[in-house]
């Protein structure tokens, strides 16, 4: 396949960016959309350019680092899929394609397409965890649990905090992605002793750090990768507004 990419480069957040087109040939239509820019950043090494900056870890699926906004959609056209499970067949010899950044306040441009998501970090920071020491692991059924309580904390626990959400949101909101890890406590009873404190704090931080408001819209249901419902915005908003009441 031969292709035109139009990338966002930029040095820094502090610099204006702009898109440049680069011409890749003989890519193979089973190579991902990561091994491609691979090919392209070799060929730039050796012409003494600079590589494109993007970011990636473990090429699974599982690790959330490949943000890259492809025409249009974060991780580009398919659905269910992080960008380094997007193989290069979804597209057609002969087309431009548009690659850019997460575009959102709280996710500042590092170089590139690179981003820094540590707001994310932070909002877990403020209460999306379990203090308490339980000691050695106890038997497996010595803590039982619904299956449908199971069942639901385990879909909110599958977010692997991408950003997707927020670049999809016309408001650049975080609510999929913080309710997502309120959720996946709420419901198991190990996240109960800090119920409370737990959905009002990272609320909070997530204001602090810049995210927009939820309009309801749903794109960030319908872009991300893991599937992550917005049943969890509705219980994130329950147990915020219980935890304000509650702490009056």
């Amino acid at each position: 396949m031969n292709l035109t990419l139009k990338v966002w480069r930029q040095k820094n957040a502090n610099s204006e960016g702009n898109f440049q087109d680069y011409k890749v040939a003989g890519i193979s239509e089973d190579m991902s959309f990561l091994e491609m820019f691979d090919v392209l950043n070799e060929r730039l090494i050796n012409e003494g350019d600079s590589p494109v900056a993007f970011d990636h870890d473990c090429r699974e699926g599982i690790c959330g680092m490949c943000s890259m906004y492809i025409n249009g959609e974060p991780h580009g056209p398919n659905k269910g899929v992080t960008t380094c499970q997007l193989h290069m067949r979804s597209f057609k010899d002969g087309d431009t394609i548009t690659v850019e950044p997460w575009r959102a306040q709280a996710f500042p441009i590092v170089k590139d397409l690179a981003v820094n998501r540590s707001a994310f970090d932070r909002i877990i920071s403020a209460g999306g965890y379990v203090s308490i020491n339980t000691g050695n692991a106890q038997d497996a059924n010595a803590l039982p649990i619904g299956k449908d309580h199971a069942d639901e904390a385990f879909a909110a626990a599958a977010c692997i905090g991408c950003g997707a959400c927020v670049a999809a949101c016309k408001n650049a909101s975080a609510m999929l992605f913080t309710s997502a890890k309120i959720s996946q406590l709420a419901l198991l009873p190990q996240g109960q002793a800090e119920r409370t404190m737990r959905a009002e704090k990272m609320v909070a931080q997530m204001d602090t750090e810049g995210f927009g408001a939820c309009t309801n819209t749903g794109a960030c249901e319908a872009e991300c990768p893991k599937g992550i419902s917005l049943e969890n915005i509705a219980r994130m908003n329950r147990e915020y507004y219980g935890a304000v009441l509650s702490s009056k």
